[in-house]
């Protein structure tokens, strides 16, 4: 299996997630590039937020989060 755009566009959005709080949440306004909108649907459409233009993080939201936050900085860390 291989990241298709889709997948890296989820990723990237999940990314700019705030990490602070729970109760902090992001807005994908009708305005934002198009990726990107689509991005939040499937997010939402998968369970991994609460609203198709974002909103806040659910419990598998969270998790992913921290997963893909590992994967970016093992990919943006280079290795000895």
């Amino acid at each position: 299996m291989t990241f298709t755009s889709d997948m890296l566009a989820e990723l990237n959005l999940l990314l700019k997630f705030p990490n602070t709080s729970l109760m902090q949440g992001i807005k994908v306004h009708h305005d934002a590039e198009p990726e990107l909108i689509a991005a939040a649907k499937r997010l939402f459409d998968k369970g991994i937020v609460t609203l198709p233009d974002g909103g806040y993080l659910t419990d598998l939201g969270h998790d992913l989060v921290e997963h893909a936050k590992v994967i970016a900085s093992a990919f943006s860390h280079p290795q000895d």
